[in-house]
């Protein structure tokens, strides 16, 4: 039996605005994430954690930050590449966990329109897919609240 495991993380810098996209859901706050697509931070890692485990490196390889085509770009699409990639490739998804490291906003009343909206884009069951959060207990950038940070793992099975 082949089984993949892969890990993903990325990190956004707060910036003015009035709602972040966390795991593709519109969550309001009193700051935006800065980033090159529409900064969905669980997202960007769980494409990473999806990527690594088909040893096929990350979003920037696949989606350079270079490339102005992907200028505010919606995270779904680097999702669905992945997952299309490694279906291609004769994997499914056995199951992803995402962690969501931020002070604010708290995650916790979103996190099953979270789990809803990835199971729907990466068209899988949602009682395999586990969108959680911590704080940093108020140390370092996310404890500052200077953005927010997010790890995902997928474990990929072949067909």
């Amino acid at each position: 039996m082949d089984i993949r495991l892969g890990n993903g993380y990325d990190v956004h810098a707060f910036t003015e605005g009035d709602h972040v996209w966390l795991c593709g859901v519109k969550v309001p706050h009193t700051k935006a994430l800065l980033g090159h697509s529409d900064a969905d931070v669980g997202m960007h890692a769980l494409t990473d954690a999806i990527y690594g485990a088909l040893a096929e490196g990350d979003i920037g390889r696949h989606f350079p930050p270079s490339d102005p085509q992907w200028k505010g770009a919606a995270s779904h699409i680097f999702l669905r590449h992945a997952v299309e990639l490694a279906r291609s490739k004769g994997f499914e998804i056995s199951n992803c966990d995402v962690t969501l490291v931020c002070e604010r906003p708290k995650v916790g009343p979103h996190a099953d329109a979270m789990r809803a909206e990835l199971a729907s884009i990466m068209n899988l069951d949602r009682g395999r897919i586990s969108v959680k959060a911590t704080t940093s207990e108020r140390l370092g950038f996310t404890g500052r609240e200077e953005g927010i940070a997010a790890i995902a793992t997928a474990a990929l099975v072949k067909a």
